[in-house]
């Protein structure tokens, strides 16, 4: 059986939307962030999120205070950071002690990082599509923040990805040497595959083998 529950989250001046999922036989917690362009409820969240309750991971799927406000500007790193410690905390409140994960797509995996090299408690994170620097701006690296951080980490990154090239993101991810890379062969941002249409539910799914394997491996 799986215990589910629509729920708000108090951030700093408000509530947002989430969604929790545990099965019955979780080993752990994965708190997912949508990137800036989405929601919570975005269908490849929410496959992505279903398919890791399948495989024993509990999941709290969340908004930023902009997208719950209808805005589409994306909140600045600060009140970012303050919702992702309050469903980091709502995640705990319901995990009976097991890990906590943070994870997210694009946007909301940056700040999840930001907001543990800052201090925020993880078990580890988890990168869908790393946004390592603005589309052709390489020289813009959002890099820094990552080498203080000692926590296992995966980045899933495309290899069509504008945000990140493969030749890109190796070498940081080597740096900072707690961390994997898992590429997706010609996946793009949104890891949509050149000439194969799959909904975007079942993108989502897709990926989430490999990040259950990963967090149970960590765990273990």
């Amino acid at each position: 059986m799986q215990s589910t529950e629509n729920m708000r989250i108090e951030v700093e001046d408000g509530t947002v939307s989430a969604a929790f999922a545990r099965p019955a036989d979780a080993f752990a917690t994965l708190v997912v962030a949508p990137g800036a362009g989405s929601s919570f409820d975005h269908p490849f969240l929410v496959g992505f999120s279903e398919a890791l309750n399948a495989a024993g991971l509990a999941t709290l799927r969340f908004n930023f205070p902009y997208r719950e406000a209808g805005r589409r500007l994306p909140d600045r790193a600060p009140r970012a950071i303050a919702a992702w410690r309050a469903a980091m905390d709502a995640a705990a409140a319901r995990s009976a002690g097991q890990p906590v994960w943070a994870s997210g797509k694009s946007f909301g995996g940056r700040m999840a990082s930001m907001a543990v090299a800052a201090g925020m408690p993880a078990a580890g994170l988890v990168f869908l599509g790393y946004p390592l620097h603005p589309p052709g701006k390489p020289e813009k690296l959002r890099d820094e923040h990552l080498y203080g951080i000692d926590r296992p980490m995966l980045f899933v990154q495309g290899t069509r990805d504008p945000f990140a090239a493969p030749d890109e993101l190796t070498p940081v991810v080597g740096r900072i040497g707690t961390a994997t890379l898992e590429l997706i062969d010609a996946a793009n941002h949104s890891f949509e595959v050149r000439g194969s249409k799959r909904p975007a539910v079942d993108v989502g799914a897709g990926l989430a083998p490999m990040v259950a394997e990963f967090v149970r491996a960590s765990v273990a």
